[in-house]
């Protein structure tokens, strides 16, 4: 984890004001002055700013398979499932990376890391989500056009995706489908547009975690592998958005 990030959760300061404290030669690792910003730590490290030993908050990561049936809410108000239902009260802090619609199943991350939720979600980062879905008749070549190109499922919002077909008859298609968006729907409403609808979809990897292993309803803690392998996927596509925008 980068310092500065560090230094924010533990909650003496923000981002901007640890980069300042950096700068100011008043931050250690292990004893060791450091005024690099873009300073990993790891979790032996001690930090100390002024002095002080600091810790930043434990954080939580989780990788749970959401059946389909359940809406990925803590609460509703038409009395449906949620996901809440089936996980433990000690899990009920953690919060959704993103949502399934409530006939949709698989892949949810769920952490107690605002920081990471945010990278993960905003629109401006584009992090690749992979869904299998089966639509109710063939897929032609030119409609995987049309879904590659873009369709405007709302008035100046233009839906894409990255389409594969992994089976195909003339009763059913079995498409793996990427996506860089996060609109409402999204997939529904785009294979809708072609006048085909979904039989399911199920999200199998979300950035570099995938669903692989997990039964429905059940959830499974990141290992720390997993971890370092996710942030330094998000920090090569935030770094490559920051070059850009420079």
């Amino acid at each position: 984890m980068r310092i500065n990030k560090y230094i924010a959760q533990s909650g003496i300061a923000s981002r901007r004001k640890a980069d300042e404290l950096i700068e100011q030669g008043r931050v250690q690792v292990n004893g060791t002055t450091v005024t690099m910003l873009g300073f990993e730590i790891r979790r032996k490290d001690k930090v100390t700013v002024d002095g002080k030993l600091i810790k930043g908050q434990n954080f939580e990561y989780y990788r749970f398979y959401k059946p389909a049936g359940y809406i990925t809410t803590s609460s509703d108000e038409k009395g449906r499932k949620t996901i809440y239902d089936i996980l433990p009260q000690n899990m009920h802090s953690m919060k959704p990376v993103g949502r399934l619609d409530k006939d949709s199943s698989g892949l949810i991350i769920l952490t107690n890391d605002g920081d990471l939720i945010y990278e993960l979600t905003h629109p401006s980062i584009k992090v690749s989500k992979v869904y299998r879905v089966t639509v109710d008749s063939k897929i032609t070549n030119a409609e995987l056009e049309t879904l590659a190109g873009g369709i405007e499922i709302e008035k100046g919002k233009i839906a894409y995706a990255d389409v594969a077909v992994l089976e195909s008859s003339n009763s059913k298609t079995l498409l793996e489908m990427t996506l860089y968006q996060g609109m409402n729907r999204q997939i529904r409403r785009m294979i809708e547009f072609l006048g085909h609808n979904v039989v399911s979809l199920k999200r199998i990897r979300h950035a570099t975690i995938d669903v692989e292993g997990l039964k429905k309803g059940q959830f499974k803690p990141l290992k720390p592998k997993q971890i370092r392998e996710l942030r330094t996927y998000l920090d090569k596509i935030v770094n490559s958005k920051e070059e850009k925008d420079a």
